[in-house]
């Protein structure tokens, strides 16, 4: 390759970033964003939904939904990201504010703990009910926590007196040091997808969730399983542990909030 050239692989990772984080940012500028929602499952009887996850999503020129996975790894360290974590939040709360029935767990990163409109959607409707934080869950991922252990920390001590949860996402696939669970106030683990998926046929995964569960349970914290998908699946984690279960075999996310159907079915029965 002559001296200067540009890689054409590199040429293609850069445009295709660059046309999603245009796509993006017109979706955030005509207010083309929601949330897609999956229930997360009681392991245990009556085997309740426990809560919910809300998931941003954005729609494309072609009203097409496109999901997190498909953009959030080009604008996440941009502002662009702190944009979509304030509409996260912001659709999650007006859910809250309007069915009082349910918990809803929202995703956020660190870097949005300083952004101030960030701050002012959740003080705002903290002030207007002054209960919707106790049926709020803020997760943050494992990564992003490590990044500003101190600001994070201090962020959910001040956030206690509002009653707001705190879950760990991604657990087991960053490099959090277990020191820095004495400093932190997770409420809740969500073990990474990745060690759940297949879980009963592969030996290495089997141990690596075990150990996760021990920590989890040294520290009185609540255990999520991600990503599972057969039933095989759920009656390991249940057998080994595991508080609640979330994945594609207990629902995929759907944009149409799960809970105003049911409510409509209970009406037509």
């Amino acid at each position: 390759m002559a001296e200067g050239s540009e890689d054409p692989l590199s040429a293609a990772v850069v445009s295709r970033d660059r046309s999603t984080l245009d796509m993006v940012a017109e979706a955030v500028k005509h207010n083309q964003t929601m949330l897609a929602y999956q229930p997360v499952m009681q392991a245990m009887a009556p085997h309740d939904i426990a809560f919910y996850e809300g998931y941003i999503r954005v729609l494309d020129a072609t009203d097409r939904v496109i999901p997190a996975r498909d953009f959030m790894h080009v604008v996440y360290d941009k502002e662009i990201g702190r944009e979509l974590d304030c509409l996260a939040l912001q659709h999650g709360l007006r859910a809250l504010a309007k069915s009082p029935q349910i918990r809803l767990s929202i995703n956020m990163s660190a870097r949005s703990i300083g952004y101030r409109r960030w701050s002012k959607v959740l003080d705002s409707f903290l002030k207007k009910d002054s209960t919707i934080g106790e049926r709020l869950v803020l997760e943050i991922t494992e990564a992003s926590a490590m990044a500003a252990p101190e600001l994070v920390a201090d962020f959910m001590d001040r956030m206690q007196e509002h009653g707001i949860a705190f879950a760990l996402d991604n657990f087991g696939a960053g490099t959090t040091a277990i020191g820095h669970f004495r400093e932190f106030f997770f409420d809740a683990v969500k073990i990474d997808g990745q060690f759940i998926r297949g879980i009963c046929g592969s030996p290495d995964n089997q141990a690596v969730v075990r150990a996760l569960v021990g920590i989890a349970k040294q520290f009185d914290m609540l255990i999520v399983a991600e990503s599972v998908e057969t039933q095989a699946e759920a009656e390991f984690l249940v057998s080994i542990g595991v508080d609640c279960l979330q994945g594609f075999l207990y629902g995929a996310p759907t944009v149409s909030p799960p809970w105003l159907e049911n409510m409509k079915q209970r009406n037509r029965a």
